[in-house]
């Protein structure tokens, strides 16, 4: 049923009147006439990802308003009178998938717009770029969520922005500002103009942090009452006071063994900034014990899943490597475009391959992306509700056979490829 509203020209209607007919509409009408946007999906099977990892065979999952409002076996399940109802009974609903490292939702030339060697103060805000060709490979790939940082030529690049790659403006994309603080420990930097070496990155580093934390540490004593001047507000700085209350994490370029157990010693160990290793290649593996005493500590590797060590003469894989260390929080990421973002999926196939656990890279696409950006309340797992953001896919996303048919963002189908041939 659909209800239209007409504007009364040249009349005036008092607040009371309007009340009422809201009201007396609210109670004629069904809450999809109201506004609330009701569908449902009848599937074969549901991966939740949510605390229980409960798996439904012959499932439902309702979205109300671009919420998941239940979901459940089939026979549970009630499905509203209506709702839009997609019926795919051979297939797998999966949870978004949550893209840790990525460059293709920006414009390539601001994302590596590079000053000094350290440029806290630069961000990707202003560089979000919606609707582009990019977006719509994301969807193809059951990625609906990623992280858009700038590049890895400088030892810390700026802020980053979690975007939704959603349809229409940036109000409908930008999911969280900042999303991290994104840092490069080697490789890339060391091209600076002037070549500089990791001792003196290391150095910088820690003297750029450390002015952000002694100008949130003066802004804590004022706030207390501890101190009665107001410090001067610094808009470089200001933004780290969330990263030191844990708002937002640091988003880490670093691999190989000795770059990896630097970052752990210095950005999380002396500053205690929540830390996300992002790439976590080569022999970076071998720190998987301080990964753990670190406790909160995400790792996500990639986009090379496998190793020669030259010190045992072996070709290992790196997620395999990882998980084999302890590491129970281990997602995937792509680089995109260095890896074209619809192909995170096989990035994860790969990383089984070699020897991790398909359910497990599920969970690192999915549930343990959303953990590491502090948005497990609403992305990353299928709950009642958490945002509508899902993929039905043929089968098993880690198998590189299957297609990923129709993508949901915030309860908006985004991508609808039945009967299509497949993307890639």
């Amino acid at each position: 049923m659909k209800v239209q509203f007409f504007q009364i020209a040249d009349r005036r209607i008092n607040s009371s009147l309007l009340r009422f007919l809201s009201l007396f509409a609210a109670m004629l009408l069904p809450p999809s006439a109201m506004g609330q946007e009701v569908s449902a999906y009848r599937v074969g099977k549901i991966i939740t990802m949510n605390e229980k990892d409960e798996v439904i065979n012959n499932a439902v999952l309702i979205v109300r308003d671009g919420k998941v409002a239940q979901i459940g076996k089939a026979s549970q399940v009630e499905i509203p009178e209506g709702a839009e109802v997609i019926e795919m009974p051979s297939c797998w609903l999966v949870p978004g998938f949550v893209e840790l490292h990525n460059h293709s939702a920006g414009a390539s030339t601001d994302l590596h717009d590079y000053v000094y060697l350290t440029n806290p103060d630069l961000r990707t805000l202003e560089s979000v770029n919606p609707g582009t060709e990019n977006f719509k490979l994301a969807r193809a790939g059951g990625v609906t969520s990623a992280l858009l940082i700038s590049g890895s030529g400088t030892n810390m690049s700026g802020l980053g922005t979690v975007i939704k790659f959603a349809e229409g403006q940036m109000g409908d994309v930008v999911l969280k500002f900042p999303g991290s603080i994104k840092i490069a420990q080697a490789g890339n930097p060391e091209r600076y103009w002037f070549r500089v070496g990791r001792s003196f990155m290391n150095y910088n580093l820690r003297q750029t942090l450390q002015a952000a934390r002694d100008y949130h540490q003066e802004w804590l004593d004022f706030e207390s009452g501890k101190t009665k001047q107001q410090p001067l507000f610094d808009p470089i700085y200001d933004p780290f006071r969330g990263l030191f209350r844990g708002e937002f994490i640091a988003s880490m370029h670093t691999q190989q063994y000795q770059v990896v157990m630097m970052t752990l010693m210095l950005v999380k160990g002396q500053f205690g900034i929540r830390t996300v290793l992002d790439h976590s290649t080569f022999d970076g593996y071998k720190n998987a014990t301080l990964v753990i005493e670190g406790q909160d500590v995400i790792t996500i590797n990639g986009p090379r899943q496998l190793y020669f060590d030259g010190t045992q003469r072996r070709i290992f894989g790196n997620a395999h490597r990882w998980w084999q260390g302890g590491i129970p929080k281990l997602g995937i990421n792509t680089d995109s475009p260095v890896i074209p973002q619809e192909e995170l999926s096989y990035q994860a196939a790969m990383a089984c391959y070699y020897g991790w656990k398909t359910y497990e890279a599920i969970r690192g696409l999915t549930r343990i992306g959303a953990e590491a950006l502090l948005l497990e309340d609403r992305i990353g797992s299928l709950r009642p509700g958490m945002d509508a953001d899902f993929a039905i896919w043929s089968g098993d996303p880690i198998d590189p056979r299957s297609t990923c048919w129709i993508a949901v963002i915030d309860g908006q189908v985004v991508r609808d490829a039945r009967g299509e041939l497949r993307r890639f």
